[in-house]
């Protein structure tokens, strides 16, 4: 990575998009909806709906509703604890991120009532959690828990570049922010691989490997 980029940013950019594919398509296999973003839920709701399932139609409008909750939350978190300069803000976060996947994962586990939709809702409102108090690396916005908008993004910055003829192809450096949002997207990917294997493997257990992931995070979080 270039050493223009923060490399403890750059890193935990990495994990959290790791984090975020992980519980995107974790949540799809136990649950069948997204909980990282809300496109895809408004898609499976209207589905749904024109199926006459109202039920599954509940489902993904839920999780869309606690994931915007969830930035919501992020952004109101942040004035009390810069008044407490002591405590940081995404380790505080990514504890109640663990917390909420280990409850949602156990309520899943343990066959409770409506333990499918208290997943659902429990890890949407971590992703959402996540997607607003990590907004910014390398000097750029991105986000941890969805790709579209960072995609975009790439091929339209790439677009004018090249579009506008300003220096040969050739002549061109790599650009380090775009590194960066192939890095994550390269993250991204392979969390959610590893999400979909695992709960195929070991079912709502196998969400738990998120939050494994997310205590290493804040802990160099911590230290840093």
């Amino acid at each position: 990575m270039p050493p223009n980029i923060n490399q403890t940013g750059t890193w935990l950019s990495f994990g959290l998009a790791f984090v975020g594919g992980y519980g995107d398509a974790a949540s799809f296999v136990l649950a069948k909806t997204f909980t990282g973003h809300v496109t895809g839920n408004l898609v499976l709701a209207a589905i749904a709906a024109a199926a006459h399932d109202w039920r599954a139609t509940l489902r993904p409008l839920s999780a869309s509703i606690t994931f915007l909750i969830g930035i919501l939350l992020s952004m109101l978190i942040v004035r009390p604890l810069k008044a407490w300069s002591l405590w940081p803000l995404l380790p505080t976060i990514m504890g109640l991120e663990v917390i909420l996947i280990v409850l949602a994962s156990l309520a899943l586990a343990a066959a409770m009532a409506h333990g499918i939709e208290i997943f659902a809702i429990f890890v949407s409102l971590a992703l959402g959690l996540q997607n607003g108090a990590f907004r910014r690396a390398g000097g750029i916005s991105v986000h941890t828990t969805y790709l579209t908008g960072m995609i975009t993004s790439l091929i339209s910055a790439q677009g004018e570049k090249y579009v506008s003829g300003v220096l040969p192809v050739s002549s061109r450096a790599p650009d380090p922010k775009i590194e960066l949002l192939c890095g994550i997207w390269i993250a991204f990917v392979a969390g959610a691989g590893a999400g979909a294997a695992l709960v195929l493997h070991f079912g709502a257990v196998g969400m738990l490997g998120a939050a494994l992931l997310l205590i290493p995070l804040a802990l160099r979080e911590v230290r840093s």
